[in-house]
């Protein structure tokens, strides 16, 4: 079995910079515990699969290194990316069926990617000192969202100085950290630590915005915002806050384009969705 691979850098013009990401093409569904196995094998911090089920609807999964996720921003884009690519669609949208219901995916003039995903209230955290703890640095505002935490910082010099206890990151109750400050030169930075789920830092993370957006817009009073993530790699988005929904918009970049090839033949009955 041949696989069609692409390495997209995201949310970034420039290879080597913003969030890698792979995108496999594959005729139809593979089990998990072989999709997993890819994921590990490319050891980046998302693998995308997709299936493409008629037109502009695609099927579309993503893995970490050790486990499958529900919503990933980066790798959605990368995937998108590499459909325009090779599709002619035009000003039509790219819709993904997948885990977080339908995301539509669409290409704007300037040539950045514009995803539609759901925006997620925040609600009061608790565990406000061992995020402190686990951080190396004063949390001032705690807050959760989709099993993450939302830890508020005062300054992006903060951000930048983190050096996080990826032992102590892994005992706190909720999955991942989202850790955020006004920007000096974007509304507000931030950065992303998921050891639970083999991530120590993701380098530019989508789906927090997905919570960051609506807390940014409700403390600055604006739905436009820009954003850049301050990883070693570094990322810039450009969002909107729709009612229920945000729009993250953002560039890609194809660094590598290759094939996969392994043994396998995949069952006729898998069905991925229904």
């Amino acid at each position: 079995m041949k696989i069609p691979l692409f390495y997209v850098d995201a949310f970034t013009s420039e290879v080597f910079k913003g969030n890698p990401a792979a995108v496999c093409l594959l005729e139809s569904w593979l089990p998990d515990e072989v999709l997993q196995s890819i994921a590990t094998e490319h050891n980046l911090s998302e693998t995308a699969f997709v299936v493409r089920q008629e037109k502009e609807m695609f099927q579309l999964k993503w893995f970490t290194p050790r486990v499958e996720v529900d919503l990933c921003g980066h790798a959605t884009l990368a995937a998108a990316h590499v459909l325009f690519s090779i599709y002619n669609f035009g000003n039509k949208p790219i819709q993904f069926k997948t885990k977080s219901g339908i995301l539509l995916v669409t290409h704007t003039s300037d040539g950045k990617l514009t995803l539609d995903f759901p925006a997620y209230q925040v609600e009061p955290g608790k565990s406000l000192a061992s995020v402190s703890e686990a951080l190396g640095k004063t949390v001032v505002e705690l807050y959760t969202s989709r099993n993450q935490f939302l830890a508020v910082l005062n300054s992006e010099k903060d951000i930048l100085a983190l050096s996080p206890d990826f032992e102590k990151l892994k005992e706190l109750d909720e999955k991942a950290v989202i850790v955020t400050a006004p920007g000096k030169d974007c509304d507000f930075v931030s950065r992303f630590f998921a050891p639970k789920i083999g991530i120590n830092e993701d380098p530019v993370t989508g789906s927090a915005h997905c919570s960051l957006i609506p807390y940014w817009s409700k403390r600055l009073k604006k739905d436009i915002l820009h954003a850049i993530q301050l990883s070693e790699r570094t990322g810039e988005l450009w969002c909107t806050l729709s009612h229920d929904r945000v729009l993250i918009s953002g560039n890609a970049i194809t660094y590598m384009q290759g094939t996969i090839g392994i043994t396998i033949t995949p069952p006729s009955n898998l069905v991925a969705f229904t």
